[in-house]
């Protein structure tokens, strides 16, 4: 009986092999004619052949067509994240635009410009949106648990680097 599942799994890695090599070059190259991105559409491409993996795994087909309808929610749901990033990002000029910067405002926001951005990421979820512990962990990809070591990494990262003169950065 194990004999015939180690053969049935190699079977479905040869299956996926297969699809991997004839379709990933044109899948590739179609997300990053939409994307305009290379960075963008290899992350997107290997999500696509992930999501493919899986598939074939639970037992179902996947062709090629699927792979490229895949492909296309994926871009959509890219270009939407961007939309947002891109609204955040305008937002965040305007309140900048309208609140005068002071000296400390404006260290804040430098020290946050300097931090890595794992770091930056889990204090502005936190303190700029105002997510809860739970919430950002769902934005994260990581328990709620997590997202308070993360935190506590973060704010020491943000202290040390508020209290370095600009020079030395």
């Amino acid at each position: 009986m194990e004999t015939l599942k180690t053969g049935s799994d190699r079977d479905r890695a040869a299956r996926f092999t297969a699809l991997y090599v004839r379709d990933h070059p044109r899948v590739s190259a179609f997300v990053h004619r939409r994307s305009g991105d290379r960075a963008a559409a290899e992350e997107l491409t290997a999500e696509v052949f992930r999501t493919a993996w899986e598939r074939m795994t639970d037992g179902q087909e996947v062709s090629a067509g699927w792979l490229f309808v895949t492909a296309r929610n994926l871009l959509n749901n890219h270009y939407r994240s961007m939309e947002r990033l891109t609204e955040l990002h305008r937002r965040i000029g305007h309140e900048l635009d309208r609140t005068p910067a002071s000296g400390p405002d404006e260290a804040v926001l430098d020290a946050l410009d300097r931090l890595p951005s794992h770091h930056r990421e889990v204090l502005l979820l936190s303190y700029w949106d105002g997510l809860s512990a739970a919430e950002a962990g769902v934005v994260l990809g990581c328990a709620a648990p997590a997202v308070w070591v993360r935190l506590h990494r973060a704010r020491k990262a943000f202290r040390d680097v508020y209290d370095l003169p600009q020079e030395s950065v």
